[in-house]
């Protein structure tokens, strides 16, 4: 398996997109590098630990943090006004493995260059961010295990 690694101007130049690899190990300052896996998946932990499901919903709600519900409709009904322009989380760990989901909270742009999801594992390439928030992500490599724990609860009867 052919791996490539890339440096975060790199990165930037090419939008980080590696439609012919089949991995890509991603490297930005200050973050856990992580692989990409055919476009599609980061198999690997961040962390090497196991995320916690219940702080994952807590960052999931928190507008502060994940802010899921600005956007999908997700199994949390003491939370009003759920957002309409994303698809439901309902049914979510049925339809993405952790490797896909983990990808989706990283940077959702390697698999849908237009989608308005953005990046919360990633210190660059944000359009004007606020100079407190220049050069960090909006979670943790923990949070992101977290919210993968949470959302791989997000199971329908089958």
């Amino acid at each position: 398996m052919k791996t490539i690694f890339y440096s975060i101007v790199g990165l930037v130049a090419l939008g980080v997109s590696t439609a012919h690899s089949a991995s890509v190990i991603v490297r930005d300052a200050g973050l856990v590098p992580y692989e990409v896996m055919d476009d599609s998946s980061i198999p690997k932990s961040l962390t090497g630990v196991a995320g916690d499901a219940a702080n994952g919903r807590k960052i999931a709600i928190s507008r502060k943090k994940g802010n899921c519900l600005a956007c999908h409709v997700m199994p949390i009904p003491e939370q009003q006004f759920h957002g309409e322009t994303a698809p439901t989380l309902y049914g979510v760990g049925n339809r993405l493995n952790e490797g896909e989901l983990r990808l989706q909270l990283v940077n959702s742009k390697i698999t849908n260059d237009g989608t308005m999801m953005p990046s919360f594992y990633r210190t660059f390439g944000f359009e004007r961010p606020l100079k407190k928030f220049a050069g960090k992500s909006i979670l943790t490599a923990q949070e992101v295990e977290d919210v993968v724990a949470y959302l791989k609860t997000l199971k329908t009867d089958q």
